[in-house]
């Protein structure tokens, strides 16, 4: 049996090995004659499926490594009888983390404390529900919004958020966690357009970590620097061949790498290897074991500092989102197409990057709420003392 597989993808080759044939193809370059007579194919979000792609293959089994869906036809695979899997809820916590250090990172270079402000979240799904976690942890107070979920009557926690007019109104921060839609009630193609952002407190912080289409670049670049004082972007209208006038005035600017931890890339190939051996019959045994993270223990003293201080120290230890951004900001060149590929190249070929929960941490001199907070970022925490 032939197996397509994105080559960003850790593990695919080994796991998907143990059902067949496997041939890697980059994701934007696989290829209806890559799929002709494959029976599985497997791909992460730059792969576009759907008939260009499948019509007259032989796929049975479609599986996806991440948590959006926008680059799947789903009508289409289900007319064809093809089974499909997503890997929903798999970097959920990679961009928890991606969301906490842009946020630390930008409070130390601007001077600002994060503690008392209020962050309002966007879609509160498997990714919202989780920085909402860590935003609690920063101290941060939270305002959330997920109309579908509101009008659930059994989702008690969902009756506590509110509109987004209000969400908008009131929060010092916002970020996006919506998948991209743009039909029916819920569209959120161009959510954040120029009448949405005109409802924004003045200085307020924006970050879309979701799908570039959510905001309207346009409207987002007439109040940016006014009443967007900083924005942190890692999806972008036209990725891969994204806006370099945005990226010219974002804080951080990254290629939407977000949910890119090796823990969610390997999360998603695991959920989809273990849906495609249901689908085969056959028993899941590859174990997906990790390897020793770069950064396996952490001291830090916390006598005579702020607490938000040692987190920053901490989190951007662990995760240095501003050499992803002075990346990205590098390779940004006048030719279009030039620039397109070198946002894929980084993305293909991005460095490994551990999940905060990968690092074990010894705090000297921590209140209880300092060590509180750090677990509460997923910091694994030794006790105090020990050798």
């Amino acid at each position: 049996m032939k197996i397509v597989c994105d080559s960003n993808m850790p593990f695919a080759a080994e796991a998907f090995g143990l059902l067949g044939e496997v041939t890697l193809r980059g994701g934007r370059q696989i290829a209806p004659e890559d799929v002709r007579d494959a029976e599985a194919l497997i791909t992460r979000s730059t792969t576009q499926v759907g008939p260009a792609l499948l019509d007259g293959s032989r796929v049975r089994f479609y599986g996806s490594g991440v948590i959006g869906t926008d680059h799947i036809d789903i009508p289409y695979l289900e007319s064809r009888g093809i089974v499909w899997s997503g890997a929903p809820g798999c970097n959920a916590e990679s961009v928890a983390n991606y969301v906490s250090a842009a946020l630390l990172w930008l409070a130390g270079r601007h001077g600002l404390t994060l503690a008392g402000k209020t962050l309002g979240v966007i879609g509160v799904g498997n990714v919202g529900r989780r920085v909402c976690r860590h935003a609690r942890a920063l101290g941060l107070n939270v305002l959330a919004c997920d109309p579908p979920r509101q009008r659930d009557p059994s989702d008690a926690e969902a009756q506590a958020f509110v509109p987004l007019a209000r969400l908008l109104e009131e929060a010092d921060i916002v970020t996006c966690h919506v998948p991209l839609t743009d039909a029916g009630p819920d569209a959120t193609w161009h959510l954040l357009d120029a009448a949405a952002l005109a409802r924004l407190r003045p200085g307020v912080i924006l970050l879309n970590a979701a799908r570039g289409p959510v905001v309207d670049t346009d409207a987002l670049l007439d109040v940016l620097g006014a009443r967007v004082a900083h924005a942190v972007i890692d999806c972008w209208e036209g990725e891969p061949a994204y806006r370099a006038d945005l990226l010219a005035r974002a804080d951080l600017a990254t290629p939407h790498i977000a949910g890119h931890s090796f823990e969610g890339k390997v999360n998603g190939t695991a959920i989809v290897y273990r849906r495609a051996c249901a689908f085969f019959g056959r028993a899941p045994d590859y174990p997906f074991t990790l390897p020793e993270p770069p950064v396996p223990l952490l001291q830090a003293d916390a006598a005579g500092r702020a607490e938000e201080a040692v987190l920053r120290e901490l989190a951007l230890a662990v995760y240095d989102i501003e050499a992803d951004s002075q990346r990205l900001k590098a390779s940004c060149v006048a030719d279009a197409q030039a620039r397109a590929a070198a946002f894929d190249q980084q993305r293909g070929r991005y460095p490994m990057r551990r999940e905060f929960t990968s690092t074990r941490v010894r705090l000297a001199h921590a209140s209880p709420g300092l060590r509180a907070q750090a677990a509460g970022l997923g910091f694994r925490l030794e006790e105090e003392g020990r050798a």
